[in-house]
């Protein structure tokens, strides 16, 4: 390449750095980039004029950079990559003699010590800091290097020291156990042998993403299978139940309830289905020979079943030996839980969550479609007879107090919490537990009344047999930024000075990890109460000035402008730009508003998801995988007498525009990105931690995952740097020691030592495995773990409609 061309692109770079530098030193941002084109363009004339006094300058500009990047985010290498990485590669050009012979001044002896030897100071400082990029690859301030403490002398890895004995051979509900812990018993796998885990078979379900008109672009395989009565049981995005050999992944039977389709679904997926065994029924004394008859037939017909849901709102129970659907189950094999609902329109309600099978019930509450519109649908949760689909009680967060059937002439009362995720369940106690999100619109509580602030973002505990309010634990006041309760409850016993109590986890959005005593909802580890803006120019709006935080929690770390990220300086001074010009209280609480964006840190995504934590209930560690990304919400008001007008542009699928309608106000929720596609946030986005639950420390914490395949100006990044992706699934404990996740966005399986987080063993899996490892044994005596892997649409892993299990050799 020849000088003049090099100098060229000095000086436009420095010219470019110039224009954005200035706008974002007017914007009240930093001047260095202003500094650093000057350096740039002085030393890009410099070098048209062929003088060597332009690599001396160049090599002032390198040096003051990065001085300055230290000096703004320290040894985080990943952090260097804007400020420096472009301009040290144009160092290291014009360090070669081919340029250096090039000026007009070139100095006879290149390697001469001395003030005006542009050439050797150059060469000295791209030394210098490449020698400091790679002592930096040993360094990194993010990561936790420790290990989890074992339990002396714990007992056995089966039993639950609340007395829950854990079917190690079976994985018999969605979380294991209805205890949610994700653990398993067994123990063929260890962190000796993991290496040898090799694919023992992949079943392909043939169940793939339809056109836009069909299935929306969020089209998801999030399902766990459970394994139980000798099969493994699933279900896929279309919710069609199939039931596999767990030795071979051959399919014995499936079933379609043929749902009805609809591309404006918010979410097409099957996260699980459920088991019941009533082989061992005995009859109560009841008054009621009808319902006796029923449940007697009902069980005749089907003595083992699966119960599921579809997204289209209907609750079906399929014999679990022939997959043939239960007649004796509702009307014909189905109950229409849309049946006495208010609102109903156009893919307003859905399930998505598998149903929690305990004692003779199903209980479950429902997906409502966020930000569609102002009036939703009622958020009413059910209890179901497991074998009749007789309900038993409801619970509704709009009435509380009335837990009885509704008449054939009533309706549920519109628009209450929503509980959607997976629910928990402690039969010792008699209690089921419900973690309830937030009431439409989300971002807007002018209409909510007292009685609504009560349950909102609550964990409520429900008496199992009348659905009755036992207690009730707020994680957000007044919620305006969907922090809805997205996880499954966690239930183990916890060491509490001399004894133990019965505790509860429950991740949250906001990063908070609440411990509390689920006998009655008080919190085991601190609670504090923080202050936080009630700024706001929405009339009639009133934001809580506290908010409760726990003291266990990962909550990130407030984002700044030296925090915004990129892969240049171009887009990194993009994202700055953006924090200059939205509102950005310091926390996770900026009130959103019409009359500039607000930052939402995390954003509506999450820290935990409903991949939930998962355990190892013996020592009492939690293996979790944060996440974080940050978002933009601006409220968009609708023009006065149109509340069904639509806001959104000519790509609705582009658009981040979300309508509410009938409501005043639209929602903008935006991913805060650079014109890259790349958050704006530093990674890492995603992490795996370790906490000893006995103290709340946390005793490790990693990156988790790679870039490898992410697209960066459209183009695929070859390199599997581990910066840290976001997971969104869940992680698999075992007594082994092993954990497993396999949701990262680098469509791989990890198998890492549960007490130090080091990975053992990764492997490609043929499409995204945005879901929740399992594991069991088989008729063989082998040990299994088995992960869906069909991607997930939103977040653009590869799509696919595998089921993979893998065993030792």
């Amino acid at each position: 390449m020849a000088l003049g061309t090099i100098a060229l692109s000095i000086a436009l770079l420095g010219l470019a750095l110039a224009i954005l530098g200035l706008a974002l030193a007017l914007a009240g941002g930093s001047w260095f980039y202003v500094a650093l084109s000057v350096g740039l363009l002085a030393s890009g004339v410099e070098l048209a004029r062929r003088r060597q006094r332009g690599l001396g300058i160049y090599a002032l500009v390198l040096a003051a950079a990065f001085a300055w990047t230290v000096g703004e985010v320290g040894l985080d290498k990943w952090q260097w990559i804007p400020r420096g990485a472009l301009i040290l590669l144009v160092g290291f050009v014009l360090c070669l003699p081919l340029v250096v012979r090039r000026l007009r001044d070139a100095p006879e002896r290149p390697w001469k010590p001395g003030l005006g030897n542009g050439p050797l100071a150059l060469r000295v400082v791209v030394l210098l800091i490449a020698a400091s990029a790679a002592a930096s690859w040993f360094v990194d301030p993010v990561e936790t290097r420790g290990s989890l403490p074992r339990v002396a002398g714990a007992g056995p890895a089966d039993v639950d020291p609340s007395g829950v004995r854990y079917p190690a051979d079976d994985w018999v509900a969605y979380g294991g156990t209805n205890l949610g812990q994700r653990y398993s018993a067994l123990t063929d796998i260890t962190t000796a042998n993991v290496r040898g885990l090799t694919v023992a078979w992949e079943h392909h379900t043939g169940d793939l993403r339809g056109d836009g008109r069909a299935d929306p672009k969020e089209f998801t395989f999030e399902a766990t299978p459970i394994k139980v009565n000798g099969l493994l049981y699933l279900c896929t995005p279309h919710n069609i139940v199939q039931a596999l050999e767990p030795e071979t992944g051959r399919l014995v039977w499936a079933f379609d309830p043929k749902m009805a389709r609809d591309g404006q679904y918010q979410h097409q997926t099957c996260r699980g289905v459920s088991y019941n065994d009533s082989t061992g029924y005995a009859p109560p004394a009841e008054t009621d020979a009808d319902r006796t008859a029923a449940v007697a037939a009902a069980i005749a017909e089907c003595p083992r079943r699966i119960i599921a849901a579809s997204v289209d709102a209907r609750l079906y129970a399929l014999n679990a030996e022939t997959g043939a659907l239960c007649r004796t189950f509702g009307a014909d094999g189905f109950v229409d839980l849309k049946a006495q609902m208010p609102n109903l329109r156009r893919a307003a309600y859905q399930q998505t969550s598998a149903p929690l099978v305990t004692r003779n019930l199903i209980v479950l509450g429902s997906a409502i479609a966020d930000n569609y519109y102002a009036d939703n649908p009622s958020g009413v949760i059910r209890a179901f007879d497991v074998r009749t689909g007789a309900i038993v009680w409801k619970f509704d967060a709009g009435k509380p107090d009335a837990t009885a059937p509704l008449r054939p002439d009533e309706r549920y009362e519109p628009n209450s919490a929503v509980a959607w995720t997976q629910f928990s369940a402690d039969e010792a106690l008699g209690l089921v537990y419900v973690p309830f999100g937030n009431r439409a619109p989300d971002q807007v509580g002018v209409a909510r009344s007292k009685r609504d602030e009560a349950l909102i973002d609550a964990l409520a505990a429900l008496d199992l047999g009348t659905g009755k309010l036992r207690w009730a634990f707020r994680t957000t006041h007044h919620d305006l930024w969907d922090r809805d309760n997205p996880s499954q409850p966690v239930l183990l016993t916890l060491p509490q000075g001399d004894a133990t109590v019965p505790a509860i986890l429950i991740p949250t959005k906001v990063g908070n990890v609440w411990v509390l005593d689920r006998r009655t909802g008080a919190p085991i580890r601190p609670v504090s109460e923080v202050p936080v803006s009630t700024e706001t120019d929405i009339p009639g709006e009133a934001p809580s000035p506290v908010q409760p935080m726990s003291s266990l929690r990962f909550t990130p770390a407030p984002l700044t402008e030296a925090g915004m990220w990129g892969v240049t300086p171009f887009d990194q001074i993009q994202c700055r730009l953006a924090f200059r010009s939205n509102r950005y209280d310091g926390n996770p609480f900026t009130p959103p508003q019409t009359s500039e964006g607000a930052i939402i840190w995390p954003g509506n995504i999450g820290v935990f998801n409903w991949g939930s934590v998962a355990v190892d209930p013996v020592h009492h560690w939690m293996i979790a995988t944060p996440q974080y990304l940050p978002y933009i919400y601006r409220l968009l008001p609708r023009p006065p007498g149109e509340p069904e007008r639509r806001l959104v542009g000519a790509d609705p699928e582009a658009s981040p525009v979300n309508e509410n309608l009938g409501g005043p106000y639209a929602i903008s929720i935006a991913h805060m990105r650079s014109a890259l596609g790349i958050p704006c946030s530093a990674p890492p986005w995603g992490l795996r931690v370790g906490v000893n639950l006995a103290d709340g420390t946390i005793a490790w914490k990693r990156r988790n995952g790679t870039v490898a395949g992410q697209k960066v100006g459209g183009l695929a990044v070859p390199l599997p740097l581990e910066m840290g992706m976001l997971a969104h699934g869940g992680t698999l404990t075992t007594a082994g020691g092993v954990a497993f996740t396999a949701a990262t966005l680098d469509d791989r399986i990890r198998g890492y030592d549960t007490q130090t987080g080091e990975v053992l063993w990764t492997t490609k899996l043929p499409a995204g495995g945005q879901a929740t490892p399992m594991t069991y044994r088989g008729r063989d005596d082998r040990q299994y773990v088995v992960i869906a892997a069909g991607g997930h649409g939103a977040l653009g892993t590869t799509p696919g409609d595998s089921v993979i299990a893998f065993r030792l050799e």
